[in-house]
């Protein structure tokens, strides 16, 4: 059984690309270290993580899974936790990160899925490791959607996305039928961080997240700033910022236009809060980016490349 921690954890977060938000990290390269960090992370996304080769352990605050090739690791997003390999090994991994709404939207939408309820309890509180011989499917799906993202051969975005369909189909299956229920390690701020994921763009309070908590607002801001580096509302522009970048790259839409969008009512403020993440405004920031569709944008301390050791 993992030692419990303390609650300050890193947050490794991916913008990913708009029109298609799913991200795979692949490769020779991608092997985890047998030393263990010290520090759970989480993710603003959903982790799909394949062991391909060796043994590791998957750690959150409470508990550990222990994994071994061939098994997938399933977490929504917000979930603290920490990879490392057994002694003297370097597992080998794939992962993907995915926005499984956005990807998957106007299939899922609340009025088109019939068990649309369900799918959003898989999102918002599901952690798991799964056996390719226990369950076969889901690494076969989950391997075909790497492999998709990897060899990039004509219309692979629509299979991706079918894929995708399927495994979220199984994993709810597997979920809401064996019986188990998740222990309750999410983050103690997770609601608000699932409500401004979701919500970025309208307007709300501190003390509406501090409801969702159920915390008093005051305390609510001291736990808030403890694990997340930064208050409320300073949290809440940066991830309006982020999504504005996804979208300055990825649209052709006008920077009011995106302003608007990410919930930011004057221009002002946007440009403000935009030079202090990104360094420079917006117009300048979307000049010298890439406009490749399929350059991922890198947020805080989430990783493109492996972490050196």
């Amino acid at each position: 059984m993992a030692k419990h921690r303390k609650a300050v954890v890193e947050c490794r977060s991916y913008a990913l690309p708009a029109h298609f938000p799913i991200l795979a990290l692949a490769g020779e390269r991608w092997r985890i270290s047998d030393v263990p960090s010290g520090v759970l992370h989480f993710h603003n996304c959903m982790e799909i993580g394949l062991c391909k080769s060796e043994s590791a352990t998957l750690e959150f605050a409470d508990t550990s899974f222990p994994c071994r090739a061939g098994s997938v690791t399933v977490l929504s997003r917000n979930f603290p936790h920490t990879t490392y390999s057994a002694p003297g090994c370097a597992s080998k991994w794939s992962y993907l990160f995915v926005d499984p709404e956005e990807l998957l939207h106007p299939f899922l939408s609340s009025g088109t899925a019939p068990n649309f309820q369900r799918f959003t309890r898989l999102l918002d509180n599901y952690r798991a490791t799964l056996s390719r011989e226990d369950f076969p499917t889901v690494w076969s799906l989950a391997s075909g959607i790497v492999r998709e993202m990897l060899d990039k051969r004509p219309d692979y975005e629509i299979s991706v996305r079918g894929l995708f369909l399927v495994l979220m189909t199984e994993l709810t299956r597997i979920h809401f039928t064996d019986g188990k229920t998740n222990s309750s390690d999410a983050l103690p701020i997770a609601a608000a961080l699932e409500y401004v994921n979701r919500h970025y763009s309208d307007n709300f309070s501190v003390d509406d997240l501090a409801v969702r908590c159920q915390m008093s607002a005051s305390h609510f801001r001291r736990i808030f700033k403890g694990i997340m580096g930064a208050g409320p509302l300073e949290y809440v522009n940066r991830v309006r910022i982020f999504k504005a970048c996804a979208l300055l790259r990825t649209t052709e839409d006008s920077i009011l236009q995106i302003s608007e969008q990410v919930g930011f009512h004057s221009l002002s403020s946007f440009g403000r809060h935009f030079v202090k993440a990104a360094g420079k405004p917006p117009g300048a920031w979307r000049k010298g980016t890439n406009p490749g569709k399929n350059v991922s944008i890198l947020k805080c301390s989430g990783w493109l490349t492996p972490p050196r050791k």
